[in-house]
């Protein structure tokens, strides 16, 4: 019985019981309590692996958009959120082996009572401290579609010993209810949820983290040669994950496995087993078969409320791609999405991000819905307007860019329920399908009430305080034009030069000079090479790194600042100071806790393209960095005089090396720059030590909820807290609530054996 092993297990020491191997030798262990307070203090080695108690909590306030819609569209908005959530959990299946066993265990305990009810059936059997220590993890968990950050990727554990978390799983109504599946799933799980190891600490492939888009026993080498043999297949591995077996003659067989409905051969997706360089491969269907019914279904349901034909025909597309496993459907679907012109309810859903794939080239499901701020995208339209004015700015030459700039349709929108393992401020997509970009073009979003509410929390410590204060002044206004720069002419601007299967060149060869030899072009794509394929596990954060750069640069456009409402000189000039510190101050002040100091690798894109920009500017001597407080504090300063002269020089000079060898898929260029720039040094290992003292709690957003009553949608929203959170997901799923634990449990069975 599992109050017995609590009996048991109560006269072992946190530490000693859990966690003696991960402290070095000098640490002295009685001296730490179970207290998660005292778990976190000073320079715990744990501390990063833990979620602070004071993580904040915000509403992401949608209420006026909402209340704009009308019915018709508030039903389409129900529908395709409803998908969106219940696609969320192919999210967890990504995360780590063990999520899909978290989830149905945390939610079940929920979905039974609430937080306050909980907390009453615990009270005096556990501290204060260590009750929402488990609530902060249960949220994290919820937030992170998993337990590894979103945003970073290195795991989390409770802020509490296993003991007291058995007692207040113990202590629960699911528990009282249905104590054989709660203890099932418990023991199944703990020792998953309290292990750091350090091969298990942080996201990627065998003998550097954890990955669930390959079996544990792939490594660089196996990625790389899946990579090549679909490269022969002309197939992108977007909507893919790849399973590995030894058989008796030691022979490796790699399992390309689609998500999709549908399981069994299918002619055009599925590929019979065939052999190339010694291995065998295949292609079949049939991944996340038993959640994807649950997403179709509520987008049939959004069909019957749809604004228009092409709305209609981006909706079956994609049902289409959910349940035969067809890449080319969605990527139909994601066509007629594009050209569907500032909705009023601004949506889609399906594998976007590469950033998780530890190879980069495998799509993290999201599912989001929105709605249109019309008076906030009037100016970003005039952004698109003028865009071809500002792409001639660029460093490069013009031979370096598109034949025709596809201008976007570039919107501010309300997000109601984005749903997935973290929230963006902005987006521009669909940025894996690089032909569908090119002919037809993307939509540019900018979040407009995620930016606002993640400020909220926001603070600098390690600025003076007159930076402090201009930060608080006009970080919100300064970070609305990067993000605008970023999506509109980061990610839109750019050519990647190739040849097709005939032999012809997109480019004139006798014509076109690479700026940095002044040789004519003697690199390009191969027919069946995409950018994520090229560039792989390093793609996401350079194209990332590309973006930030091309924002920096043209920051100091008058006409860009007027154009997002800023015409006072003063202002603008502060505007601009702040764009750049808030980059120095993301690369410097908070990258590294990205940085896993094991591994030597990045657990997230942007963080590592901030870090090398940062690097940039801080071998430029555009700023300086000191302790104020050895071992401490930090100051960063930026010299605003050098912003102008050295800084933009240092960037552009940057900026036209980053398009370059991304035209000319010039990996070996590329990674010889990135690395350079992107290497945390031991002096920078050394600050990242107080980076992590002094790190700030990352913010969890509360989305609301929809219902139908009597043929009307009422929106659901909730208090910025814990309990407001944890309330969220209860009423997320309702009845089917009990299905998707079962279903959860049941992925898990059957995909343990590839991650043992």
């Amino acid at each position: 019985m599992i109050l017995k092993r609590i009996l048991n297990k109560a006269k072992f020491n946190f530490f000693t019981n859990l966690f003696l191997n991960q402290f070095p030798k000098k640490v002295n262990i009685q001296r730490f309590s179970q207290s998660a307070v005292k778990l976190k203090m000073n320079n715990n080695p744990l501390n990063e692996f833990v979620l602070e108690l004071k993580t904040p909590f915000e509403e992401l306030d949608c209420r006026e958009a909402f209340d704009g819609l009308t019915e018709k569209e508030r039903k389409y908005l129900h529908y395709y959120s409803k998908a969106s959530w219940y696609g969320s959990m192919i999210s967890f299946i990504q995360t780590s082996p063990e999520s899909p066993l978290i989830f149905p265990l945390l939610h079940q305990i929920f979905n039974e009572e609430n937080v306050e009810s909980l907390r009453n059936s615990t009270a005096g059997k556990v501290t204060s401290d260590d009750f929402l220590a488990f609530i902060i993890y249960s949220c994290g968990v919820f937030a992170n579609a998993g337990n590894y950050k979103g945003f970073g990727d290195t795991k989390f554990i409770p802020g509490l010993n296993e003991a007291n978390m058995e007692l207040i799983i113990s202590c629960s109504k699911a528990y009282q209810k249905n104590k054989i599946e709660i203890d099932h799933l418990w023991n199944l799980a703990k020792k998953s949820i309290y292990s750091l190891s350090d091969n298990i600490k942080s996201l990627g492939l065998k003998g550097a983290g954890i990955t669930t888009y390959f079996s544990s026993n792939c490594s660089k080498d196996d990625a790389d040669l899946v990579t090549e043999w679909m490269k022969t297949k002309k197939l992108e591995a977007y909507i893919s994950r790849t399973f590995k077996t030894i058989d008796s003659n030691g022979k490796s067989n790699y399992e390309v496995r689609l998500a999709s409905a549908d399981h069994g051969e299918a002619k055009g997706i599925t590929i019979d087993e065939e052999e190339f360089k010694g291995s065998n491969f295949k292609v079949v269907r049939g991944d996340y078969m038993r959640l994807l019914p649950y997403v179709i279904e509520n987008l049939k349901n959004a069909c019957d409320y749809v604004a228009n034909d092409g709305q209609k025909q981006m909706l079956e597309n994609i049902i289409e791609s959910f349940k035969t496993g067809s890449l080319d459907a969605h990527k139909k679907g994601s066509r007629f999405w594009v050209l569907d012109k500032e909705p009023a309810v601004e949506a889609y859903i399906g594998w976007m991000f590469t950033y998780r794939d530890p190879a980069g080239e495998r799509g993290e499901f999201f599912g989001w819905t929105s709605m249109m701020n019309r008076k906030q995208s009037e100016k970003f339209q005039n952004m698109v307007q003028n865009a071809e004015k500002f792409l001639v700015e660029l460093p490069w030459p013009m031979t370096f860019e598109k034949d025709k700039f596809s201008k976007p349709d570039f919107t501010s929108i309300d997000v109601m329920a984005f749903a997935g393992s973290t929230v963006p401020v902005g987006l521009s997509i669909p940025i894996t399908y690089e032909e569908l970009r090119h002919k037809e073009g993307f939509k540019n979003l900018t979040l407009g009430n995620v930016l606002n509410t993640r400020f909220k929390s926001d603070n600098h410590s390690f600025l003076s305080k007159d930076d402090q204060e201009l930060m608080k002044k006009f970080k919100s206004k300064s970070f609305e034009v990067q993000v605008a720069l970023h999506e509109l002419l980061g990610h839109g601007s750019g050519k990647l030069f190739r040849i097709d299967e005939e032999g012809k060149l997109n480019f004139d060869k006798e014509i076109v000079v690479n700026p940095l030899t002044g040789k004519p072009i003697d690199k390009w794509y191969e027919p069946g090479e995409t950018f994520d394929s090229k560039f792989k596990a390093m793609g996401s954060s350079y194209e990332e790194c590309r973006a930030e750069s091309v924002a920096l640069h043209l920051c100091f456009n008058r006409e860009v600042m007027k154009i997002l409402g800023h015409t006072d000189e003063k202002e603008i000039e502060d505007l601009i100071y702040v764009g750049w510190l808030l980059m120095i101050y993301a690369g410097a002040g908070r990258a590294t806790e990205m940085w896993n100091p094991t591994t030597k690798q990045w657990g997230q894109a942007h963080s590592q393209a901030r870090f090398a920009i940062m690097k940039v500017l801080y071998e430029a001597g555009v700023f300086t960095i000191e302790e104020t407080e050895p071992g401490k504090m930090l100051r960063i300063s930026l010299k605003r005089e050098m912003i102008y002269t050295v800084g933009r020089k240092a960037i552009a000079e940057f900026l036209l090396k980053l398009q370059v060898f991304k035209s000319t898929a010039d990996y070996e260029g590329a990674n010889n720059l990135y690395e350079k720039y992107s290497t945390v040094d031991e002096q920078f290992a050394k600050w990242r030590e107080i980076v992590l003292l002094n790190k700030q709690p990352r913010l969890i957003l509360i989305q609301a909820n929809t219902t139908i009553v009597d043929d009307k949608v009422q929106l659901k929203t909730y208090n910025g807290s814990c309990d407001g959170f944890i309330e969220s997901w209860r009423d997320r799923f309702g009845a089917d609530a009990t299905d998707l634990h079962k279903i959860m449990l049941e992925c898990w069975e059957n995909d343990k054996k590839y991650f043992e």
